[in-house]
């Protein structure tokens, strides 16, 4: 595959007008091979110095300094960190929230939902990293539960989910449908039946949005694109693993006031 253009390429949501915020694709970068373009993964086998470069074209395209550009030590987790200054320090969480201008939220993705917030009125954002254990684990109650902690009212919040792995591209088993029956039987509608028995197709946005909509924001999205199915503008660890490549790059995702 080759990704030629020099641009990045975000998308962006028309819920978040006003908020200068990005889904940033693949393209755009400096990295090569099976990490072209804009790999932002400081935790891939990518060197370093291209990952940076690419984090500085990010920071830049945002309008911040790339110190300002904060992330967090992703572990699939519920866990919440209130950013109140630039800084490089990654804590071990899996969202962000911050009241202060100038702090551009970052997460990074390559399949799992990256999910940008905005209160415009009381001036406070978020970001969030939502695969199906942090979902599950009410990563997003809590990254909105955070918000209300800085002066946002959560029947004001906008919520946008990024490019995700959709429906269709989704395989998982049995053991994975229980998990989730277990906590709530209505998620069964999040499932439908896969080509082989025993296997399902799993709709990881449509629960996220279920979430957020019970969780009473007042709108909520998902920009429609999938991951998997879009290898020129998308990385996707799981069509890494079924492609058998020996590393994938990450997606990065931003918002500031």
């Amino acid at each position: 595959m080759t990704v030629t253009a020099t641009r990045l390429d975000p998308v962006t949501s028309p819920l978040l007008d006003g908020v200068t915020h990005g889904f940033f694709t693949r393209i755009g970068g400096a990295s090569s091979g099976i990490f072209t373009a804009l790999n932002c993964g400081g935790g891939s086998s990518d060197q370093a110095e291209i990952v940076s470069l690419n984090r500085g074209k990010v920071a830049e395209e945002m309008g911040v300094e790339p110190k300002a550009l904060v992330g967090v030590h992703q572990v699939h987790s519920p866990d919440v960190a209130v950013i109140d200054a630039p800084t490089q320090e990654r804590r071990r969480a899996d969202a962000l929230v911050t009241a202060t201008p100038g702090v551009a939220l970052s997460v990074l993705t390559a399949d799992c939902q990256p999910i940008l917030f905005a209160d415009p009125e009381a001036q406070v954002i978020g970001a969030a990293h939502a695969g199906w254990r942090g979902a599950l684990d009410g990563v997003l109650e809590a990254t909105l539960d955070a918000m209300d902690g800085l002066g946002a009212e959560r029947g004001r919040v906008r919520a946008v989910i990024g490019p995700s792995i959709s429906q269709r591209a989704y395989e998982v088993g049995q053991e994975f449908l229980e998990r989730f029956m277990d906590e709530d039987p209505m998620t069964s509608r999040f499932f439908v039946s896969g080509k082989a028995e025993g296997k399902y197709q799993f709709d990881l946005t449509g629960y996220g949005l279920s979430r957020l909509r019970a969780a009473g924001v007042a709108e909520a999205e998902w920009t429609g694109h999938c991951t998997y199915s879009d290898p020129e503008r998308f990385y996707s660890y799981r069509r890494a693993t079924h492609r058998g490549e020996v590393d994938y790059g990450r997606l990065i995702s931003a918002i500031r006031l």
